[in-house]
């Protein structure tokens, strides 16, 4: 299991391919490069201003260490500026423990559910039941932020995985995403 960290995006109103290119030009080899695994990377079908995408760590001290090696670095220096101008809001970040996610090469829509269960234990047993390895079942990491300059959601307890499901009894969000083709 990794700390993962999913990441929406509101963009400008036309931004999106603009951070999409630079994003696959820039951020993905500058990220790996410093020891964050970048996963998958979407387009929100229902919202063609928001990008989401996901990037893992090892542990949280990890997590901080390649941050800052990042966001200090020459990389995000250079491109910042152009990033930052494609967004209104990158503060919408869940903090969650699994496995990551990276769809298939085939590129077919991705549903993401974030759920809100209000009893845990009913949870699990719904999700022994209708969530498998695919769907890649994540939950919150309640660890402090130790990298505040990226805010991350508190307060929250949410499940998200990947995959067609039989909807839970709890509050969702469910999300269409298409695939960003490297």
């Amino acid at each position: 299991m990794s700390i993962v960290e999913l990441r929406q995006y509101v963009l400008h109103p036309g931004a999106r391919e603009t951070l999409i290119e630079l994003f696959e030009r820039e951020f993905v080899t500058g990220q790996q490069a410093v020891g964050i695994t970048v996963g998958g990377r979407f387009r929100d079908l229902d919202d063609p201003d928001r990008f989401v995408w996901l990037r893992a760590f090892p542990d949280m001290a990890r997590r901080r260490r390649s941050l800052e090696a990042f966001y200090d670095g020459p990389v995000w220096r250079e491109h910042r500026a152009a990033a930052n101008a494609t967004m209104i809001d990158s503060d919408d970040v869940l903090l969650l423990r699994g496995p990551g996610f990276t769809p298939a090469p085939a590129g077919r829509t991705v549903l993401a559910t974030v759920c809100h269960p209000t009893d845990p234990a009913a949870f699990d047993a719904y999700a022994r039941q209708h969530l498998g390895p695919a769907q890649a079942l994540h939950r919150t990491e309640h660890a402090e932020n130790d990298f505040p300059r990226l805010p991350v959601r508190t307060g929250e307890d949410v499940r998200v995985w990947f995959g067609p499901a039989e909807p839970p009894p709890w509050p969702t969000r469910q999300l269409r995403l298409g695939p960003v083709a490297p």
